[in-house]
């Protein structure tokens, strides 16, 4: 999958990396390094990725909108249940 394809399908239209990987077929995990890739280069373009943090659905805890993976546990209550980070690319105001 090319990173430039992540801009069409993610243009306004929210996802998290597993509906990515599904829609795609590829790894979830392939899917968060062309995410992590994508997000440096859009620093440049036209475009902006907005990042909605992984929370955690026990406590709330906001993981930070940087870390593009979903994290294992909760650092506040050690829970797992987490809820996925969501990406969408919206275009730059000028």
């Amino acid at each position: 999958m090319f990173r430039r394809d992540l801009i069409d399908l993610l243009l306004n239209h929210p996802m998290t990396a597993h509906q990515i990987a599904r829609e795609k077929r590829e790894k979830p995990r392939d899917i968060e390094s062309d995410l992590e890739h994508l997000q440096k280069s859009l620093r440049h373009g036209d475009y902006n990725l907005i990042v909605t943090p992984a929370t955690c659905r026990k406590c709330g805890f906001e993981f930070s909108p940087e870390k593009i993976n979903k994290p294992s546990k909760c650092p506040k209550c050690r829970e797992t249940w987490i809820a996925d980070p969501v990406f969408e690319i919206r275009p730059r105001q000028s």
